[in-house]
């Protein structure tokens, strides 16, 4: 046996399809076996893996055990020569195993070996060659100084900016993504650091390597796609604490202990300051639009009110209660700000008709308000209706100006900005048009370009392969698909660097698969275009969730003394309404378990689980119970399942 391949997957089922397609062409002309070790996954991986790709032994764990144990679970086993750890969220060409093994056959003083890396769209990841961690080097990638000069020989260690992408090089440190390495160096060094849950034992591992007295290289002459991010967010807080700790491991592990207090000074200060700027800038982010709505309706307001007084309610002179207006003009845009988010105007891609029907939904809410205020506290029937025309010009202004300005959140028109070019033949382009059709995709043109160089007559086409740069150009595509069962992993790499500069998005359609999978870059982790399910993640569903919690728990409270009779917990039941009431927890959700790879609720009183009276239900299924209700969401489920365990809610 020459080779073995070892993949971890934990919830990206799509990714690892589509990475085990690529292994199995990769895998003809090579003497291997296929690992992959399934760290608990509740989203159908390791079925999948068992119904399409029966020659992989499977490795199937009742918890998620991290990446290093379960890499060293199969590496125990693994009869190969070198032992590939491959991310499942990668795609090798058809040559990459034949190469790689071709290069480490002929250099025997190789530990270890790294691949060429790109990205979604084709861009070269600088991480597929990294040098060592030191405290210096840590510090001029904490405070951006590497990426300012990324090719220096001083600043730019990290990433060994100043070495040829398209030269075989030694290098420090291998990417966990793509790290071969021989089996006689792994049972001389040791396997993979457990102490390193996620991030940092490929860093732990290649330095080991090094120490061993081999050497790693960075061979470009092969390349892989890696969606980097699809396992995690990057971009998330939680990632930052949990990568520069696992630097900190490793400082502590290898440095001297002057050099490993410096350098976990260093990072812990990365953590603090990424951390705080990741909070802060998110929450910014999130009060920025509110706020300047608020602002101009505010200022819209005082300008109508003073007009109104001047020219039509106080021609004599006078003036509305300055007390009376602070408080009303505050509520009106309120009220109107709170429909207008129930009614998705806040919603990403804009919907103006959302907008207006807030809009129109709030002023009646106001106008029934004031018809039941006493005389004395109503304010002016006028300035409602007045007020109701400025607001809704107010957010079509800033609309337009965030629409016109070119933010890409902000397209009025987001759904014929999508122009798609399918590459394949012709079964295989009917069988994506059709899945997209199923998808929550919608775009203004879908064309097919031919995989066959003779072209075809097929009603949608728009050229051949060796023409897709024309018709990018002439059709405006902005999204290109390529059907992996007609091209080559090789193809597609080769024209996803040829058209890196034409601005186009990539994906990838495996075949006999139910998903397209592409990645722009690490904060969109993944765009994957799956048949649409009704997510509790969709916005329209996080508002209904909550203003069903909301008003659920008022009906409680108003009915408390005749429900508390029905409760296990009295007192708990008390809590849990102010609790629900005021947002810190659901009615309805995961309970106390917490999940990374669904949706994030909010702590709840009761789960699905709570609706079955079977009271010994398997860790198994009470996650894949959590998994459909996350997937499938309705109001109506909530209902369900508070009505069944109603005498839970005092838990």
């Amino acid at each position: 046996m020459k080779l073995s391949v070892i993949i971890v997957n934990y919830n990206v089922q799509h990714f690892l399809e589509q990475c085990l397609h690529s292994v199995r062409k990769a895998s003809k002309n090579v003497s291997l076996e296929v690992f992959v070790v399934d760290n608990n996954s509740v989203d159908g991986s390791v079925e999948m893996v068992k119904e399409k790709f029966p020659e992989v032994l499977l490795i199937e764990n009742k918890k998620n055990t991290g990446f290093s144990y379960a890499n060293n679970q199969a590496i125990k086993v693994s009869k190969g020569e070198y032992v590939l750890l491959l991310n499942p969220d990668t795609v090798v060409e058809e040559d990459t195993f034949e190469k790689v093994i071709g290069f480490m056959d002929a250099h025997p003083n190789a530990g270890g070996l790294g691949v060429k890396m790109l990205d979604g769209k084709g861009n070269f990841l600088p991480e597929s060659k990294r040098g060592l961690p030191t405290p210096s080097v840590a510090f001029y990638k904490i405070f951006g100084l590497s990426k300012l000069f990324p090719k220096s020989k001083t600043f730019g260690k990290y990433h060994l900016g100043y070495l040829n992408k398209d030269q075989t090089n030694e290098v420090d440190i291998l990417s966990g993504a793509f790290m071969l390495m021989r089996k006689s160096v792994l049972d001389k060094i040791g396997l993979l650091d457990e102490t390193f849950f996620m991030y940092g034992e490929d860093i732990d591992l290649s330095y080991r390597i090094i120490l061993g007295g081999y050497k790693n290289y960075y061979f470009p002459e092969t390349r892989i796609i890696h969606y980097k991010g699809e396992s995690t967010k990057k971009s998330s807080v939680n990632y930052v604490f949990v990568f520069y700790r696992a630097m900190v491991i490793f400082a502590e592990k290898h440095f001297s202990q002057n050099n490993a207090k410096l350098f976990s000074f260093l990072i812990n200060l990365a953590i603090y300051l990424r951390a705080g700027a990741a909070i802060t800038a998110r929450f910014l982010k999130s009060i920025a639009l509110p706020t300047f709505d608020f602002g101009i309706i505010l200022a819209g307001l005082f300008l109508i009110k003073d007009y109104y007084e001047k020219n039509y309610k106080f021609i004599e002179g006078g003036s509305y209660s300055s007390s009376l207006v602070a408080i009303a003009f505050p509520s009106y845009i309120f009220i109107w700000m709170f429909t207008v988010y129930l009614s998705g105007g806040y919603d990403k891609p804009v919907r103006l008709f959302r907008i207006l029907r807030g809009v129109l939904v709030g002023t009646g809410i106001i106008l029934i308000g004031y018809a039941l205020l006493p005389e004395e506290y109503r304010f002016s029937r006028a300035l409602i209706l007045l007020g109701m025309g400025w607001i809704a010009i107010a957010y079509l202004i800033s609309r337009l100006t965030l629409h016109i300005v070119g933010i890409k959140a902000y397209n009025l028109n987001p759904d014929k900005s999508k122009r798609i070019a399918i590459i394949g033949t012709s079964d295989e382009y009917e069988r994506v048009n059709n899945l997209l059709k199923q998808t929550s995709i919608n775009s203004s043109f879908i064309g097919f370009i031919s995989a066959d160089k003779n072209g075809t007559n097929h009603t949608n086409y728009v050229g051949t392969i060796e023409q897709i740069e024309e018709v990018i150009e002439i059709y405006k595509i902005n999204e290109v698909i390529f059907c992996s069962r007609d091209i080559s992993s090789q193809g597609i790499i080769d024209y996803m660097h040829t058209l890196v500069s034409a601005d186009v998005d990539f994906k990838i359609a495996p075949p006999e698969s139910l998903s397209i999978i592409g990645s722009n870059s690490i904060d969109t982790a993944g765009d994957l275009y799956i048949i649409d399910v009704n997510s509790i993640s969709k916005p329209k569903n996080k508002r209904n969730k909550r203003l069903f919690d909301f008003l659920s728990s008022t009906l409680f409270i108003i009915l408390f003394p005749i429900l508390v009779l029905f409760q296990e917990n009295k007192l708990g039941f008390l809590k849990n309404m102010l609790s629900v009431l005021i947002g810190i927890k659901s009615w309805v959700g995961y309970g106390s378990d917490k999940h990374e790879h669904l949706p994030k609720l909010k702590p709840s009183v009761l789960s699905p689980v709570d609706a079955i009276k079977n009271s010994s239900i398997t860790t198994d299924t009470r996650n894949r119970l959590h998994l459909v209700y996350s997937k499938d969401y309705k109001i109506e489920n909530d209902l369900n399942i508070i009505w069944k365990a109603f005498k839970k809610l005092g838990r």
